[in-house]
């Protein structure tokens, strides 16, 4: 009985730790496809464009289908491609790849415009170009290709471990150009500097002479141009600050109150106080004489 809880024990911590990291392995994936779609314009379904050595590993190692295995990492439906130059070199090496070309040929073709065939390295890295304009995610299992594409700053790199898949996390050289290319969006190009410059001329030249000359020559561009808009504001009589309205004491509630009486209603009801009054009398009168009644039958009986 020991041995066999000791094992259930065991496996059951394994099996946590598996879990474990799986949902770590699933987070920081998810972290890298969010870093591509938000800074180099990732959309889904995602293109993944696989060499000979990565459809052969799949083969190898039963991974399939490998366009469910693939979308499970990226969190959203995939396209593979393939080059024409990728099949040719899978067809040069023989029968021992007969079966990975067979399942290359069913893949999208991407653009090729090679007459001569080249190697699939040099195939792929001319597809993907400098910026990568397809977005598409590079899956093969070279690793000096998979470094080489790092280099690139919008190219995603896909590899497989065993049974496996892996998206490798953004290099720091993607990472540093992601946030140099978010510095530029942030300031002015110079379309927007030259018509920021018509504006101000267009208001320098309707505004009066000498009313901002010494605030051109001390204060900068930007605080110059609060200083017009707020005078603009002025002359407009549009109110910079939001005036809120003062809370005044209500009235009561008229669901609680009481409705008030008109004249008939007022004289209606005087008659039937009075008529009350009169019936309460009566009432008094009738008891004392019932009374009187029941004491004068005493006496003479």
């Amino acid at each position: 009985m020991l041995p066999l809880q000791l094992f259930v024990n065991v496996y059951s911590k394994h099996g946590y730790l598996v879990l474990q990291m799986r949902l770590k392995k699933q987070k920081r994936h998810r972290r890298s496809v969010r870093f591509y779609t938000t800074c180099f314009g990732f959309r889904s379904p995602f293109k993944v464009l696989c060499d000979g050595t990565f459809i052969h590993h799949l083969l190898v190692n039963r991974i399939t289908p490998a366009d469910t295995a693939l979308s499970n990492i990226l969190g959203a439906p995939v396209k593979m491609f393939t080059t024409r130059c990728v099949l040719a070199e899978l067809k040069s090496l023989g029968e021992a790849y007969s079966d990975s070309l067979n399942v290359a040929r069913d893949l999208m073709p991407a653009r090729c415009d090679h007459e001569k065939r080249k190697s699939a390295v040099a195939c792929l890295a001319e597809v993907i170009g400098e910026d990568n304009s397809e977005h598409f995610f590079v899956a093969s299992q070279d690793a000096d290709l998979r470094k080489k594409f790092q280099e690139i700053p919008a190219v995603p790199v896909i590899f497989a471990l065993r049974n496996a898949l892996f998206l490798e996390p953004p290099s720091q050289s993607q990472q540093q150009f992601a946030k140099v290319a978010e510095d530029q969006r942030s300031h002015m190009n110079e379309l927007e500097f030259k018509m920021l410059l018509n504006k101000k001329n267009r208001s320098s030249a309707t505004e009066e002479p000498g009313e901002s000359s010494v605030a051109d020559e001390v204060l900068p561009d930007n605080i110059i141009e609060d200083l017009k808009k707020n005078a603009a504001k002025r002359k407009t009589d549009v109110k910079d600050k939001v005036q809120f309205k003062r809370k005044r004491a209500k009235g009561p509630n008229p669901l609680s109150c009481k409705k008030k009486k008109t004249e008939n209603q007022n004289h209606v009801a005087k008659k039937e106080g009075n008529e009350s009054v009169e019936t309460i009398r009566s009432r008094s009168r009738q008891r004392k004489r019932s009374r009187k009644q029941k004491n004068s039958a005493n006496a003479t009986e």
